[in-house]
């Protein structure tokens, strides 16, 4: 197996065990506040903000459609797949970690609610990865972008 893909398995696994344990910390009822942000159980029933909450049961199957064509997609797709690996296995890990807990329970299990100056979301360690991993491939390409300009000229 070629080491890129390894690491990939990994990473995948590794992001998918920190998010389920942490999530298993808040179902047996841990929770903490301070000033800043506050640490509770919520199951969200949409995606972010809990946009598309009403669409209920059918909202787990459109995500995984969608899942599995950007999949589809990124298998032909070799240049992209190959330029964002690791980017791409961190945000597939936290979209199936979250998928599965609209299997499990009622929603996506929450926890993290950001309160200092103004109030936020509540998310949890798969949506922080989901959007690290689209962070670093805005990142990178704005880097590659730069790269390719300085060639050009």
């Amino acid at each position: 197996m070629n080491k890129k893909y390894f690491i990939c398995i990994i990473l995948f696994i590794l992001v998918f065990a920190l998010d389920r344990i942490s999530k298993n910390i808040f179902l047996n009822g841990f929770t903490w506040e301070c000033e800043f942000f506050s640490l509770y159980l919520v199951f969200n029933k949409g995606v972010a903000f809990s946009m598309f909450s009403f669409l209920d049961e059918y909202l787990k199957y459109i995500q995984i459609a969608i899942l599995l064509i950007a999949f589809v997609f990124l298998l032909r797709e070799k240049k992209i797949l190959n330029t964002h690996l690791y980017s791409l296995c961190i945000i597939f890990s936290g979209g199936v970690a979250n998928i599965i807990d609209r299997f499990f329970y009622v929603g996506v299990i929450d926890f993290f609610a950001w309160h200092y100056y103004f109030n936020f979301a509540v998310f949890n360690i798969a949506d922080v990865c989901i959007n690290i991993g689209v962070g670093l491939i805005i990142l990178k390409e704005l880097i590659l972008k730069r790269k390719h300009k300085s060639v050009i000229i």
